[in-house]
């Protein structure tokens, strides 16, 4: 059986946090990337969103350049990037640079976006979202070349070409055909935001149609999508639960019910206890449920909704010290 993934993640929602917060929720990333790194976990994650009254991490490529910074082997990935709203050739150059940085360890799931307000802020057009990412990607892909090539009717040539070749991993991610289809078109990687074997298939059969063979698809495993370990659970919900409801809460109010790997329209945090799609877990209960298969991926959400430096360190040092040690053991790492 295939051991369970150990994901940290990152969006530094935090509604109503005082300008002295947020720079405390972003230095707490730093160290917990940091220790994170030197206790076993397997990836960091950053997302990206625009125009959110709480803060949502709107720049990922900076952050992602800081935790490279003060880690030395723990992948880092941008899921997801948000293309459109980036000049394509200013893009290629930040992520270049970024990738040199990492030494290869940042990739990036490029997003079309499902949210208008964030169009509207940067006076992209909505109609022509799907054609205009398109044409961003290839643009990336010429000038990650570091030949001239020709751009809106001129000459350019872009470098430094970047240190992964022939450029950084890159995914595209999506949880319908059209996305699974654009992903095989362009000769990404699909990551979906669901499980659904169609969203593969047509992937596959894409990349095949392009004349290439597939690659790989990284499909969200079943199971909770943020998971908190602490001591006495019951505590946590009661002390903390908020935070977590107000970050389900926000996402509920963006996509409704649109397919994708956070849904919980939850209205109290008894439901949220009920519904799974957060959890808190005791660190042997966590260690059982992956050694089982039951959860296959761990993502901790150390600043979820803004959650205070003590229970976010709690849980993920509980997850780090307890969780991964006794997990190690048993598959012999």
């Amino acid at each position: 059986m295939p051991r369970t993934q150990f994901v940290v993640r990152y969006d530094f929602r935090a509604a109503g946090a005082t300008p002295a917060q947020r720079q405390e929720l972003y230095a707490r990333s730093l160290e917990q990337a940091a220790y994170a790194d030197a206790v076993g976990f397997d990836a960091l994650m950053l997302s990206e969103h625009h125009a959110s009254e709480d803060g949502y991490l709107p720049s990922p490529v900076p952050v992602a350049a800081a935790m490279a910074a003060v880690t030395e082997r723990l992948p880092i990935t941008i899921s997801a990037l948000l293309v459109n709203f980036y000049d394509p050739l200013r893009l290629a150059e930040e992520l270049a640079v970024l990738d040199h940085l990492s030494k290869g360890r940042v990739s990036h799931t490029i997003g079309l976006g499902y949210r208008a307000e964030e169009y509207a802020l940067f006076d992209r057009p909505w109609s022509t979202r799907g054609a205009d990412l398109e044409s961003r990607i290839q643009t990336l892909l010429a000038a990650w070349t570091g030949e001239e090539f020709t751009y809106e009717g001129r000459r350019v040539r872009v470098l430094p070409t970047p240190y992964s070749q022939p450029h950084p991993v890159l995914f595209y991610g999506g949880g319908t055909l059209a996305a699974a289809r654009r992903a095989g078109r362009l000769g990404l990687h699909f990551q979906p935001q669901h499980g659904d074997p169609a969203l593969k298939e047509a992937y596959d059969q894409a990349c095949r149609e392009a004349g290439r063979d597939p690659g790989f698809t990284l499909l969200a495993p079943p199971g909770p999508a943020n998971v908190f370990c602490s001591d006495d659970p019951e505590a946590f919900w009661e002390r903390h639960g908020h935070h977590l409801l107000a970050d389900a809460t926000a996402y509920q109010q963006w996509h409704g019910d649109a397919a994708s790997y956070v849904v919980d329209a939850s209205r109290t945090v008894e439901e949220m206890q009920a519904a799974g799609v957060y959890v808190v877990l005791e660190p042997d209960d966590l260690v059982e449920r992956c050694r089982s298969g039951e959860i296959a991926l761990v993502t901790a959400h150390p600043a979820c909704g803004g959650l205070p430096a003590e229970p976010s360190w709690e849980s993920l040092r509980l997850i780090g010290d307890r969780v991964l040690p006794a997990l190690a053991r048993r598959v012999g790492r």
